[in-house]
């Protein structure tokens, strides 16, 4: 497989995004969306926390502390999974921030 980028259409609570990734990557970040979906919908059902922006912080939040734990309870050393999760984190966080989000009318591939 190559690395070069593909266009990877990915759907976080309604709204949809579509992401640029190496093509051996696009599994894990299919993952990480549906996993960051799921933990924002728990969150919005508690009701307890308005608003899209406050509900991805909180989300995000939790996900990072389960990671440090997780890393803690290997003995705190740096695996390949986890800077393989740190770059990935990265590249979604910064397709995020600019690009904006697709119209729901917008074709699916």
């Amino acid at each position: 497989m190559t690395d070069e980028p593909i266009g990877v259409n990915i759907k976080v609570l309604d709204k949809d995004y579509r992401i640029a990734c190496p093509a051996a990557e696009q599994d894990d970040l299919v993952a990480s969306a549906r996993l960051l979906d799921t933990r924002m919908r728990e969150i919005r059902q508690t009701g307890r926390v308005i608003g899209s922006d406050r509900i991805a912080v909180l989300a995000a939040l939790n996900i990072a502390n389960e990671l440090i734990q997780l890393q803690k309870a290997q003995g705190g050393g740096e695996t390949a999974v986890t800077r393989r999760l740190g770059r990935l984190q990265e590249r979604i966080g910064a397709a995020l921030s600019t690009a904006p989000a697709l119209d729901s009318s917008a074709e699916r591939v």
